[in-house]
């Protein structure tokens, strides 16, 4: 690993998101707060609140995360025919070096005890005509082993099942449309809750004995993304304003196959349609992935994602298609696709659909263990808010939803390991706690001018392909535009996002800067081959 020195920013040197004093506000107290109620957050607060008082918090709707949106289906063996060990050895040649090997081993050995779970509580899987599991292949996977629901509606489905198991258990309250700002530190950096802010009740302290952070990604960051408005990177920033150890945020994944239309929004095109046969073809109808890959249109992501980029400097064009005129029965496989369509008068079984890449999934988040355990005490970060390893370079297709379920379910249980071994803390102890944000005398800001030129810059100069002269431009572009709007204190929610997207901007262009090679989802024209050896970058702030 290695360590980026910080430097005198208001990057760096703020703490907090607004000014404020504990002891003023009204507070809540629980034994365990989980922040976030996606895949992750949801089947963690599912396991402490078997062990105590828990809290989980959804900063909007509950439906509006990533978990809800996912198209793409769980990976897990469930056949005979299948094997952990090939499950692992796909994951590893994906991760393009960098994954934790026991982390990955971890999460598929015990993944289908998750699935035999979900099956328990009455989830939904598609199944065949004889009733047996309904088995996808999808990029980068050497077998069928993706579980699907409803076709193109996992997550939807996946969301539902455990949106009910949660509401229905005991000892767990859950506050939606709550914003969390900022995690509360003691002493040692122990995390002792949050500072959130309620749409009906406003500014509210939760003191918590343990914290989990599964806040979701930070695809918001990028002008083309799938990512529903809620994943603006709010928990890897609050997690490094308060100290924690931040990683390889320099990989972010580009999904290659989202719908790609002036005026439409990126919606994705699940990489199942490619499982099923269909083919990329460019404006002549000629196939590009055979050439570039053995496993053409369904090797893994970054390898598509480049293929197309690539195929499109030389070919020229702004798009490329996938081909789903082979597939029969298109509608009914894939039912949430082909009503999508049909607004853009489409029709899979006539035209070829025009794609395009944008970006998808945070592989880079909060630094973790085996546990979820992060550096600070107190604090445990699982999902994509978390780098624990599991997906190294680049994330292996439909790994997601399982490291959610996995690693919900064992940070779930390790909060309350962790307090056996004396790693309690929270309390009215800390209520006298007080935090401060340096005055200014800057002018008003126009924010949505911030957020729109943030986000373009990102898409144009940290996406898919990336050189030193760009990410320099983009570091001094974030930094500008930081000086003058971090120093503000906003009163909602849209200000003190656009201010944790400036952080999480600035992590990601650093780190790609920082990294002098091409490595699975991170591409450098100028650095065009791996490095010798691979190694994580890991950053935290200085307190």
């Amino acid at each position: 690993m290695t360590a980026a020195p910080a430097d005198s920013t208001l990057f760096d040197t703020r703490r907090t998101l607004i000014p404020f004093k504990t002891s003023l506000l009204p507070q809540i107290f629980c034994d365990t707060l989980v922040i976030g109620c996606g895949v992750a957050g949801l089947r963690a607060a599912i396991a402490a609140a078997g062990h105590g008082d828990t809290i989980m918090l959804g900063k909007d709707e509950p439906q509006m995360s990533n978990t809800a949106w996912a198209q793409g289906g769980i990976a897990a063996v469930t056949d005979a025919g299948d094997t952990v060990e090939s499950h692992i050895n796909d994951t590893l040649v994906a991760g393009a070096g960098l994954c934790d090997a026991p982390m990955v081993e971890q999460v598929v050995r015990r993944g289908p005890a998750r699935i035999a779970e979900l099956l328990e509580w009455g989830i939904r899987f598609d199944k065949d005509v004889a009733g047996r599991l309904k088995l996808g292949l999808e990029g980068g996977h050497s077998l069928h082993r993706i579980l699907h629901a409803d076709g193109d509606a996992t997550g939807r489905e996946l969301f539902r099942c455990l949106w009910e198991r949660a509401t229905a258990t005991a000892g767990l309250r859950v506050f939606t449309k709550c914003f969390t700002l900022d995690l509360l530190t003691g002493e040692g950096g122990r995390v002792l809750g949050a500072l959130t802010h309620h749409a009906k009740y406003g500014l509210q302290v939760i003191w918590a004995q343990r914290t989990i952070l599964a806040s979701g990604g930070a695809g918001m960051v990028y002008r083309e993304t799938t990512n529903p408005r809620t994943a603006t990177g709010d928990g890897i920033a609050m997690a490094f304003r308060a100290g924690a150890s931040i990683a390889d945020m320099a990989f972010v994944q580009f999904h290659p196959t989202c719908l790609y239309l002036a005026g439409a929004p990126r919606s994705l095109i699940t990489e199942a349609i490619r499982g099923d046969g269909a083919l990329l073809i460019d404006q002549s109808g000629k196939r590009f992935m055979t050439g570039v890959h053995p496993q053409a249109e369904l090797a893994p992501r970054d390898v598509v994602t480049k293929g197309i980029v690539e195929h499109l400097a030389k070919a020229g064009g702004t798009n490329v298609y996938l081909d789903c005129r082979g597939i029969a029965g298109f509608g009914r496989a894939f039912p949430g696709i082909a009503a999508l369509l049909k607004r853009y008068d489409l029709d899979a079984s006539r035209d070829p659909i025009p794609v395009h890449p944008a970006q998808h999934y945070t592989i880079g988040g909060v630094w973790s263990d085996l546990q979820g355990r992060t550096t600070l005490p107190g604090l445990w970060a699982i999902g994509e808010a978390a780098c624990s390893g599991l997906h190294g370079a680049n994330r292996l297709a439909s790994n997601s939803l399982l490291e959610g379920l996995v690693m919900g379910e064992i940070a779930g249980n390790d909060t309350v390991e962790a307090g056996r071994e004396g790693g309690e803390g929270g309390g009215g102890g800390r209520a006298s706690m007080a935090f401060t944000v340096p005055p200014t005398e800057a002018g008003d800001l126009d924010l949505a001018d911030v957020e729109s030129s943030l986000r373009s810059a990102m898409w144009r100069n940290v996406g898919i392909e990336r050189s030193g002269a760009r990410l320099r431009s983009s570091v001094d572009m974030i930094e500008f535009w930081g000086r003058y709007t971090l120093d503000k204190v906003f009163d909602d929610v849209r200000g003190w996002q656009v201010q944790n997207m400036l952080t999480v901007a600035r992590l990601i262009a650093q780190s790609a800067l920082a990294r002098e090679e091409s490595r699975g989802a991170h591409w450098r024209s100028d650095f065009p081959t791996p490095a010798a050896s691979a190694v994580h970058d890991v950053v935290a702030r200085t307190l």
